[in-house]
C-alpha cells in the first residue's frame, strides 16, 4: 500500500505537469489528456517493457487511468489558481521525478537487479515521460538541455537510497531518497547550479 500510494502521487504530479505544458501550448481537451497521459505513464511503460512486465502496469490496474483523468479535470478547473505556469510546472515536475525515481528503483529491486541497474531503471522511470511530453510539444526535453541538473538529481537521490537503507527503516530510506531528488532539483534551479560544460568558452 505504501509503494502504491507513492506511485499514485507520482502519477498525479506528472499528469498535472503534462496538463500545464499542454495548456501553455493551447492544445484542445483531447490533446491535454494525451500529454498528461504520456507524461504520467511514459517512463513507467518503458520501465515495464525493459523488465518484461507485460501487460504494463497501467493496463493491469485501471486506477492509473482514473487518476490521470481526475488530475486533468482538477488542473483544468483550477487553472486560474495555477497562473504561474512556469513555477507550477517546475514544482510538479520536480516532485514527479523524485517519486518516480524511487518507484523505478523499487521495481528493479523486486525484479532482482543489481543496484546500478535499479538506479538506471529509476532514472528512466522518472525522466522519459517528460522526454515524450516535451517531444510531442515540440520542445527540447529538459533532460537533454545543456547544464540542467535533472537526471543527475535522480541518480544522486536514488543512489542515496541504497545508503539510507543501512541506517533507516526501508520506508524512511525510501522517503529520504525521494526528498533528496526533489531537493537537489529545486536547489539546483534556485541557485543556478549547473553541470560543467563540455563546450569551449569563446573569447
Amino acid at each position: 500500500m505504501f509503494y502504491l500510494t507513492i506511485d499514485i502521487l507520482g502519477t498525479i504530479a506528472f499528469a498535472i505537469s503534462g496538463v500545464l505544458v499542454a495548456m501553455d501550448k493551447r492544445l484542445d481537451l483531447f490533446g491535454v489528456f494525451i500529454i498528461a497521459f504520456v507524461t504520467a505513464v511514459g517512463g513507467g511503460t518503458l520501465r515495464d517493457l525493459l523488465i518484461g512486465y507485460t501487460p504494463v502496469l497501467w493496463m493491469r490496474q485501471p486506477i492509473y487511468l482514473v487518476t490521470i483523468a481526475g488530475s486533468v479535470v482538477f488542473a483544468i478547473i483550477f487553472r486560474s489558481k495555477l497562473k504561474y505556469l512556469t513555477k507550477s510546472l517546475f514544482f510538479f515536475d520536480a516532485v514527479g521525478i523524485g517519486l518516480y525515481t524511487l518507484v523505478g528503483i523499487e521495481k528493479g529491486i523486486a525484479t532482482g537487479l543489481i543496484p546500478i541497474m535499479c538506479l538506471a531503471l529509476g532514472t528512466i522511470t522518472a525522466c522519459f515521460g517528460g522526454v515524450i511530453r516535451d517531444i510531442l510539444c515540440n520542445d527540447i526535453p529538459v533532460i537533454f538541455r545543456r547544464k540542467e541538473i535533472y537526471a543527475t538529481a535522480c541518480i544522486l537521490g536514488g543512489g542515496s537510497y541504497f545508503l539510507w537503507r543501512f541506517f533507516l527503516k526501508e520506508e524512511y530510506a525510501y522517503l529520504a531518497g525521494i526528498l533528496l531528488v526533489i531537493s537537489i532539483r529545486l536547489l539546483a534551479v534556485r541557485f543556478n547550479i549547473t553541470l560543467p560544460s563540455v563546450y569551449k568558452v569563446k573569447d
